[in-house]
């Protein structure tokens, strides 16, 4: 089973970081796979990745609307970054994407 994990943050750290987490939670495991999503908005960072996530992740999602904090954890991680609207209207074209990546694997 493939493992994803994301974070997602917006610019006012609101709506869009978990419309964006939700969407890829579900887009993923829409597609079978396991998914954990840590969100980063107006009150701090919220269900963070442990060292155990990243270590097991075959891929990490970044929204790129504004700076993640900690980026760097994911160093030699594959990394995609997508905008938080993509991952709030397009999550399943995004997870298409993705499954065409790990189809090529």
């Amino acid at each position: 089973m493939k493992k994803i994990i994301a974070v997602t943050a917006c610019p006012s750290g609101v709506a869009h970081t978990y419309m964006a987490a939700e969407s890829i939670s579900q887009s993923a495991k829409g597609k079978g796979w396991e998914c954990k999503v840590e969100t980063q908005g107006s009150i701090g960072i919220e269900n963070e990745l442990t060292a155990a996530d990243i270590q097991a992740a075959d891929l990490v999602i970044l929204t790129k609307d504004i700076g993640i904090k900690n980026e760097d954890r994911f160093e030699g991680k594959t990394v995609v970054r997508i905008g938080v609207s993509d991952a709030v209207k397009r999550a399943d074209a995004v997870m298409a994407k993705v499954e065409a990546f790990f189809n090529k694997q």
